[in-house]
């Protein structure tokens, strides 16, 4: 059992994390046990969770990059994928339960209003990241594949954007820009210079670390003599 929660572990913490907030969502919902405006609550709460996976999809590569987290890349698809989702049933609160399927108000609605837009454009460049997510797909695609997911550096922010844009007044309520800067920073470290460096001093604080460690231990045996 050991073995396998050090192998899977973090892979099934994933899985159970991103399901929970759907399970709460659906239990709400069917017990009436959602605000006096369901429809908007559901939106805020897929929105919202959404978000919360999709930056931590972004940000498995840095936390490799800044403590060696290779547990993180194994788990950054499924992040990404369960974030789709939530995007996927944000768009469907929306258009279904909110607008009834009404192609002309829904088209009306999204020129009329630039968080909306901002938030549709994230869902398209969002559309092939997902369908292309497969092992099958990144053979056949080879390196353009890693070419077309770098729409996710592009499709976060957007994602942040309508989020903001939603927000209509910061005042009083920072959480847009506490993502905005929390985004801007993923995407910084993903510079080449900015990753070298932080390689080099995480490389450097190892060191250090290890020679603590040495020091330390060689202290203590002389003093238990």
């Amino acid at each position: 059992m050991r073995v396998w929660l050090r192998a899977h572990g973090l892979q099934a913490l994933v899985h159970i994390g991103a399901l929970i907030p759907l399970g709460v969502m659906i239990a709400d919902y069917a017990q009436d046990r959602l605000t006096v405006n369901p429809i908007q609550e559901l939106t805020l709460r897929t929105g919202k969770v959404a978000l919360v996976l999709l930056v931590l999809s972004l940000a498995c590569t840095p936390l490799n990059t800044l403590f060696g987290f290779r547990g993180a890349l194994r788990v950054r698809r499924a992040l990404g994928l369960y974030g789709f989702l939530y995007v996927v049933l944000h768009l469907l609160v929306f258009t279904v339960l909110d607008y009834v399927g009404d192609l002309a108000l829904i088209v009306q609605t999204v020129l009329e209003k630039y968080y909306i837009v901002a938030g549709l454009a994230a869902f398209v460049l969002l559309v092939p990241l997902a369908v292309t997510s497969t092992r099958g797909w990144q053979r056949r695609l080879g390196q353009r594949w890693r070419a077309l997911h770098r729409l996710v550096y592009l499709a976060v922010p957007l994602a942040v954007l309508h989020f903001a844009l939603l927000v209509k007044s910061l005042v009083g309520r920072p959480e847009p820009l506490l993502w905005g800067a929390l985004v801007l920073g993923l995407l910084a470290l993903r510079i080449p210079a900015v990753r070298r460096a932080v390689a080099r001093w995480r490389d450097r604080v190892r060191h250090t670390t290890s020679e603590w460690r040495v020091a330390n231990r060689k202290w203590r045996m002389a003093n238990s003599k």
